[in-house]
């Protein structure tokens, strides 16, 4: 896949200006330092050092989803009991340790936002297989077994102006009609450039994350949230090229349902 040497970060900074919005779930990453240069600074020898830490949840910022992350039904990914997940082992089964040697492959991006003809989709515009396969068509590739499929709606450029609000809001993605295309190309992850990596709100009645139930617990897909893929596509978009190596093993952390990544994308 390497043929110039051109790479990309793919990924959000980890600090205080991060995704989240005060009073959810999750909070942004808080940087500490636990060391510094004046602690220091009487060593004989004039030594100046200096540590420090991140508080953070493993899905503050651009992050994976392991197969314990969301299921149905009191179910996981190959049937592990939601009780597989508990506050002593966390998750006993499908954590996300045991995906971390198989997240660089082939990575192939579609933009549907340039499909459409737009810089961003509008929000909580459902993404369908017959635009997956338009995307392919346009872009003139093709999506094969094993590949890390990296989709573009646009909706990033919202965090990157600022409005955090609006990127937290309602937003374009996958729905179910796609999950089958993604079935029988045996996409071995999925990663979007939103936070909840499908549409949302769902247009399925009484549906959460029916994307994530169906995908995550039903055909065992890795799903990849936030990340960056502006500067990518525009040199994809200029130089024809949307297939690359993508690498984004992630932290392998013990019993964990998520990961933080600096993802990088290589041409």
């Amino acid at each position: 896949m390497v043929k110039t040497g051109k790479n990309f970060d793919l990924g959000m900074p980890f600090d205080k200006d991060g995704p989240f919005l005060p009073g959810g779930f999750r909070i942004n990453p808080v940087h500490v330092m636990t060391f510094l240069p004046s602690d220091t600074a009487r060593a004989p020898d004039g030594m100046v050092s200096a540590d420090d830490m991140v508080i953070m949840g493993l899905q503050a910022a651009t992050q994976w989803d392991s197969l314990a992350h969301v299921g149905y039904g009191g179910l996981f990914y190959n049937n592990a009991p939601a009780g597989s997940v508990n506050n002593i082992g966390g998750a006993t089964r499908n954590s996300f340790a045991k995906a971390v040697e198989h997240l660089i492959s082939r990575g192939v991006l579609l933009d549907i936002a340039r499909l459409k003809g737009v810089d961003r989709l509008e929000d909580s515009y459902e993404i369908t297989s017959a635009d997956l396969s338009a995307a392919e068509e346009r872009q003139g590739v093709k999506v094969e077994s094993g590949d890390i499929l990296l989709l573009r709606t646009g909706s990033y450029q919202w965090f990157l102006e600022g409005d955090k609000a609006h990127f937290m809001g309602n937003e374009p993605g996958p729905g179910l009609d796609s999950c089958r295309w993604l079935y029988e190309r045996e996409v071995a992850a999925l990663a979007l450039d939103n936070w909840a990596c499908e549409v949302w709100p769902s247009p399925i009645a009484g549906g959460s994350i029916p994307f994530h139930q169906v995908t995550i617990r039903d055909m065992g897909l890795t799903l990849g949230e936030m990340f960056n893929f502006e500067g990518l596509a525009a040199d994809c978009e200029e130089d024809g090229i949307w297939e690359c190596l993508f690498c984004a093993p992630g932290l392998k952390v013990t019993g964990s349902v998520g990961s933080p990544i600096t993802p990088m994308a290589l041409k």
